[in-house]
């Protein structure tokens, strides 16, 4: 069964905007004669893998890294360059328990919906990948959008948030003693992580039962997955892949050549 719905050329920019709405974005394909608007779509969808001129299936290992993002992503794509260290576990770095006042949930909550204005996009690397004569394969890492930074100590949470500022995320800092826009005095409830919205991806470097906690809590959500980083460096859990893979022979579009090529 195949489930057709027109729209008018012009409002292709709010079609983009209700396929991202519905959160899943495993694969999205598009067809056009119009480089430009290849540019434009793959910048706007958020999806893990883009195909143009082509059909949909049979991702090929070493030049097209499979996975999606939103409610169809668990990780990173398999196949990429980041997928393999995923599998390790990370490494436990404090032995003592988070000490302070707690932070109310609510501050919090106001805290990240206004940090959440201030995220980059945009790719932050990419790389054209090896495929078969006449495709175009190009992967690139993108921000994954706002960190929960917890600590335990404000320096622990300066430098969470520094990492997480270099790969284009925003940040947000809960420890106690922090002071300033972005940050939150206090040490917060891990299961406060089941009830806040609008964050993408938790550090925490403190003790393995609070992280135990907070893994629990995080599991326990509605949506897409979040994940804990507690590895010093957080970059990994800070970014995002996806992938474009452009049929160059297919005539700018061509529907006969398509149809044969299939």
């Amino acid at each position: 069964i195949l489930h057709v719905a027109t729209f008018r050329g012009d409002e292709l920019d709010r079609v983009v905007a209700e396929i991202n709405a519905r959160g899943f974005g495993l694969t999205f394909g598009l067809h056009t004669r119009i480089d430009s608007r290849v540019q434009a779509v793959s910048d706007a969808v958020r999806v893990g893998n883009i195909y143009v001129n082509r059909n949909q299936i049979g991702a090929i290992v070493g030049s097209q890294p499979f996975g999606g993002e939103g409610l169809s992503g668990t990780g990173p794509k398999a196949g990429g360059p980041h997928y393999l260290p995923r599998f390790g576990k990370q490494a436990a770095i404090a032995a003592e328990p988070a000490t302070g006042r707690p932070a109310a949930g609510s501050t919090v909550q106001q805290r990240l919906d206004r940090v959440r204005g201030e995220i980059a996009t945009g790719a932050r690397e990419t790389r054209d990948l090896p495929g078969p004569t006449g495709e175009s394969n190009r992967w690139s890492t993108h921000p994954r959008g706002l960190v929960l930074c917890l600590g335990p100590s404000l320096d622990d949470a300066h430098e969470q948030a520094r990492q997480a500022m270099a790969a284009g995320c925003g940040a947000l800092m809960v420890a106690p003693g922090a002071c300033g826009a972005n940050v939150v005095d206090g040490v917060l409830d891990p299961d406060d992580l089941a009830r806040l919205g609008g964050f993408d991806a938790v550090a925490f470097w403190g003790d393995q039962a609070a992280a135990r906690a907070m893994r629990r809590a995080l599991a326990g959500r509605d949506g897409p997955i979040v994940p804990l980083a507690t590895a010093r460096d957080i970059t990994p859990w800070c970014l995002i892949e996806r992938h474009v893979c452009i049929d160059t022979t297919a005539a700018g579009g061509n529907a006969s050549l398509l149809a044969e090529m299939s």
